[in-house]
């Protein structure tokens, strides 16, 4: 018995040994994005933990206001220091419903334009559509068309309302009544030409093949990046842009 038992811990001491050796190979040698104690970088290629180091700021600011004050703080810090120009945004609260706490705006600097600009989005959704956009929507612009993205042309982020603009009082809150979802229209090119995801989802609009390729590009890149990312795959609602949002529930369609 007392053999088994001796045994029995040699293993436990070698598994913890095994792990730790493990964990600082890792540590030294893998890619900093597919490590989720890395801190994020927005200079990184997506990697298998990018999504969730993101995550880790929204996690962060559902602690009590103090902390949640200095997430917000530490977030924005993370944008300035990637090139980006951003502002703190108002709060807003309509009684529980709608509630927009630690929001920014983007202002400018190394980022790409969305049009409409001036919008309202939670910060950790405001990295997002830096990684998104710096490593998935600008390259696939140069792959597919030799030239990058003047601007993003969306339909906003923040809206008080229920989930499709429901009138059902049983309805949740859409991620836009926290302003933290972003719906894509479609982009224009340096050149002046537009691609629309209305128009050239499925390949035989304006834009061409290429633009439903292009399309199609930018969404499966935006999974790696969002919480939920809906097209016009998912249904009729979305036949005219791409949803883009940080909610806890994952969906890519």
């Amino acid at each position: 018995m007392k053999r088994d038992l001796a045994d029995f811990w040699n293993l436990l001491w070698e598994a913890a040994l095994g792990l730790a050796a493990a964990f600082m190979l890792a540590n030294a040698f893998a890619p900093p994005q597919d490590l989720p104690w890395k801190p994020l970088d927005l200079s990184r290629p997506i990697g298998a933990a990018t999504s969730a180091q993101v995550a880790d700021y929204e996690i962060r600011r559902m602690a009590a206001p103090e902390e949640a004050k200095a997430v917000t703080d530490a977030c924005i810090q993370l944008l300035r220091e990637a090139g980006v120009e951003v502002e703190r945004a108002e709060d807003r609260d309509d009684g529980g419903f709608c509630v927009v706490r630690g929001a920014v705006r983007l202002t400018g600097g190394s980022i790409t334009p969305l049009a409409p600009g001036g919008l309202v989005m939670q910060c950790p959704m405001a990295v997002r559509y830096v990684i998104w956009d710096r490593q998935v929507l600008q390259p696939a612009a140069r792959e597919s068309f030799g030239q990058s993205v003047a601007r993003v042309d969306n339909m906003g982020t923040y809206a008080c309302r229920r989930i499709y603009g429901q009138e059902d009082v049983n309805a949740r809150p859409s991620e836009h009544a926290r302003a933290n979802a972003l719906d894509v229209a479609g982009v224009t090119l340096q050149d002046g030409r537009r691609v629309s995801v209305l128009a050239d989802w499925n390949g035989d609009g304006p834009a061409g093949v290429q633009g439903g390729t292009f399309l199609r590009r930018i969404r499966e890149g935006a999974c790696r990046v969002f919480a939920t990312v809906l097209s016009p795959e998912y249904n009729a609602a979305h036949r005219d842009h791409l949803h883009l949002d940080g909610a806890e529930r994952g969906l890519c369609s």
